[in-house]
This record gives structure tokens, sequence and C-alpha cells, in this order.
């Protein structure tokens, strides 16, 4: 869904908001008005990259098997 962070022309005051449409009118929860504008958002997340063992990437990866053949549940050494 899409959360998007709005600051209020009015009061000043920074809040989020689901927005399902672009033409939507968000109005502040602090004094109602509907003059806010929305703020560029930093996002942060990861693909690819080295797995750390003991991390829960790693713990998924394991759980779930391995394409290696000399085993079923990709725990022995040779996986």
């Amino acid at each position: 869904m899409p959360l998007y962070e709005f600051l209020c022309s009015d009061c000043g005051q920074e809040f989020e908001e689901l927005v399902f449409k672009a033409a939507e009118t968000v109005n502040c929860p602090g004094c109602s008005s509907a003059n806010a504008r929305k703020l560029i958002s930093a996002c942060k997340f990861k693909t690819g990259g080295p797995v750390v063992q003991g991390s829960p990437s790693a713990n998924a990866i394991t759980t779930r098997g391995s394409g290696c053949g000399g085993c079923a549940g990709g725990n022995c050494s040779s996986c």
C-alpha cells in the first residue's frame, strides 16, 4: 500500500497517510487543513549481496533446502 509523508502548510505538522489515488485530497490530522504537500521520503532496502551466517536470511535459505544434490536439507558440508 502506498504510504506517503506529508507536511501541513498551515500548522507545520508532518504526518503519514495511505493514498490510493494520485488526485486524492489529504487532510492534516492536526488542523484538518487540506493544504498539505507530499514530502520526498527516504527509502532503504537491500537486494543481493553476501549471506551472513546466523542471519535471518541465512536461516531462511538453509531451512528451505538447496540446489545441492548431496543432501535434502541444505545443512551438509558440501552445500
